[in-house]
């Protein structure tokens, strides 16, 4: 296909931004980048090397040690998709967690995380032929895609997605956690002073509180041959 263009997919946690971009990109040949993935493997490394806790966030601490940090995407052939790698390391089940997922907001709405992610993430789709998925992709990093989707669904809907998706995986977690959870960080993804999550201008809505992952995928694709046809 010749005339690739930037897919840029915007929302709330857990309204399957990730999971429909990642169909997009392996039906359409491109390179599918998981910015989530990238903030939940800064938080996990804040978590590991004592940074952040749920009493205590140093912020200064891990703004030092930025640097030190090198995330990677390697596709697994065997799953069909590129796992996240931290400084060498297979992290893409450790970023999964609910307890990650408790802290990737903070560590996101820091600033000088943002901007080294945002650098990167601009690199990777510098020649397009790219679907990104993120809180800031159609604002931020790429303000020009040619196509912008934003995500959307209720809160409860997205708890009971996440629950059973962490549920099958076999963590031992209650739904009322995974709501709270949801609705917390929804609030600071909206709130935060860098780069807070809004629908950009000329970003298309999509609600999918009452759709399959088919149906999710089909009216997505239609979205992106209309730009492709033009």
């Amino acid at each position: 296909m010749n005339n690739k263009i930037t897919i840029a997919i915007d929302g709330f946690s857990s309204t399957g931004k990730s999971t429909v971009a990642k169909q997009l990109a392996k039906y359409l040949g491109y390179v599918y980048v998981d910015t989530g993935a990238m903030y939940r493997a800064v938080a996990y490394y804040a978590m590991g090397n004592g940074f952040i806790t749920k009493d205590y966030f140093d912020k200064k601490g891990l703004i030092d040690k930025l640097s030190d940090i090198n995330i990677a995407f390697k596709f697994n052939e065997g799953l069909g998709f590129a796992e996240v790698y931290l400084n060498g390391v297979n992290v893409e089940k450790k970023i999964r967690t609910l307890e990650v997922s408790g802290f990737v907001s903070t560590v996101a709405a820091v600033s000088e995380v943002r901007h080294k992610l945002v650098e990167q993430q601009q690199q990777m789709g510098k020649d397009k032929g790219v679907v990104m998925d993120g809180r800031d992709i159609g604002t931020v990093v790429f303000p020009d895609a040619e196509l912008k989707l934003f995500m959307t669904a209720s809160a409860e809907t997205r708890a009971q997605r996440r629950y059973k998706e962490l549920i099958d995986r076999g963590d031992a977690v209650v739904y009322d956690e995974v709501l709270k959870n949801v609705q917390e960080r929804d609030y600071i993804d909206t709130h935060r002073e860098d780069s807070p999550l809004v629908k950009a201008d000329d970003a298309i809505e999509v609600d999918n509180s009452n759709m399959s992952l088919e149906e999710q995928f089909n009216v997505i694709l239609d979205l992106v041959n209309k730009v492709l046809n033009k």
